[in-house]
């Protein structure tokens, strides 16, 4: 597993599964970006995105192409990006599309207190 603080990038169905599977075991909130290369406001919020990994060390980041991972993109029926997917234990507990810092920050905290 990546160190606390970063994004984890799932380049393959096996890397995310075995991510996926080791917050399951320790009950960590997942947030998952479903971003594309072509998509400016994914590259926008890149950054942001790895800020919040640092602040929020206890919380899985992790980082998915739709294009690179087609399949994952289609379990949680992606269809604009970015999407932000929240999961804990395996089951989607929020999930919006945009790019806005305040937002990403905002569900982070509310799904962090429960």
């Amino acid at each position: 597993m990546a160190e606390e603080g970063a994004v984890i990038g799932c380049h393959t169905i096996d890397e995310y599964n075995h991510q996926m599977q080791q917050a399951n075991e320790t009950k960590k909130l997942v947030v998952i970006d479903f971003t594309a290369s072509w998509c400016g406001p994914c590259r926008v919020i890149a950054p942001v995105f790895a800020e919040f990994a640092k602040e929020y060390p206890h919380v899985v980041f992790l980082i998915v192409d739709v294009d690179e991972l087609k399949a994952v993109a289609q379990k949680w029926q992606i269809e604009e990006m970015p999407t932000f997917v929240f999961v804990k234990e395996g089951n989607e507990i929020d999930k919006f599309v945009s790019a806005r810092k305040d937002l990403i920050q905002k569900k982070i905290k509310l799904h962090t207190a429960c």
